[in-house]
């Protein structure tokens, strides 16, 4: 029987998830709970009702690939592809390791955007046929990870480790929560982590936006980020420069 995926938003003409234009799915579960999720909507692993509108639908690995090669002609003009996002990919590691393979086999480029949070075997399961790994990295301090995620970082650090040892493309991706991993305390941690491979993974440090906010009220979520500032330019400059002094590429969003 052909896996099933629960999707719960596909959205066209991507360009800050990879390479080129591309398609982003966004797979529906997540088992962090991040204060400052963009995607509350995309948090839970059953079905839900927002009003008179369902949150998510159930995929199989045909027609979502149905989907995804409707735009072909602009992965091939712009070197795109489609990214797997969420929730968290990796906890549909079945669906996922099929629509990736059914990807690859057409010369789609496959990127998966991953909090890194599962256990090494589903990476392993995927890390051949994935072109390139968005690595969400928030904190290094494993108290205060569990106290803003609500999961352990071990895990995810480890899986890292594994990644960048068999040379994988990875690119780490750190949201900036004022006061919280945008600290330099925190990135300068991140950078020594990293620091111990030769591989020199490109850094973006993602600025915290509040484009979530109509999310939070709309779907009755508590907004844990409600009232926070904005980094400086300097602040987000000094932050960058952690990185890019000690040899990394390191941009700004993206």
């Amino acid at each position: 029987m052909d896996a099933k995926g629960f999707i719960f938003n596909i959205q066209r003409f991507s360009v800050h998830d990879g390479p080129g234009i591309r398609t982003t799915i966004f797979l529906k579960g997540c088992p962090l709970r991040c204060w400052w999720c963009h995607n509350p909507e995309g948090l839970g692993f059953e079905p839900e009702v927002n009003g008179k509108s369902e949150i998510g639908n159930y995929l199989t690995i045909d027609e979502l690939f149905e989907e995804i090669i409707k735009d072909l002609v602009f992965y091939e003009e712009s070197g795109g592809g489609v990214t797997f996002s969420g929730g968290e990919p990796l906890s549909q590691i079945d669906f996922l390791s099929g629509i990736l393979e059914k990807c690859k086999s057409a010369e789609i480029h496959t990127t998966v955007d991953t909090s890194g949070y599962a256990i090494k075997s589903q990476l392993i399961k995927i890390i051949d046929k994935t072109d390139l790994f968005l690595y969400d990295l928030k904190l290094i301090d494993p108290i205060q990870h569990l106290k803003f995620t609500e999961v352990s970082n071990t895990e995810i650090l480890e899986n890292l480790d594994y990644l960048l040892s068999k040379e994988a493309k990875v690119a780490i991706r750190i949201p900036m929560i004022p006061e919280i991993t945008a600290t330099i305390e925190n990135l300068s941690a991140v950078r020594d982590f990293l620091i111990k491979h030769d591989s020199r993974p490109s850094v973006y440090l993602l600025p915290y936006h509040r484009i979530a906010e109509g999310k939070y009220a709309k779907y009755g979520f508590e907004n844990k980020m409600n009232g926070i500032r904005d980094l400086t330019e300097k602040e987000i400059n000094e932050c960058k420069l952690i990185f890019s002094n000690s040899g990394f590429d390191t941009k700004i969003g993206g």
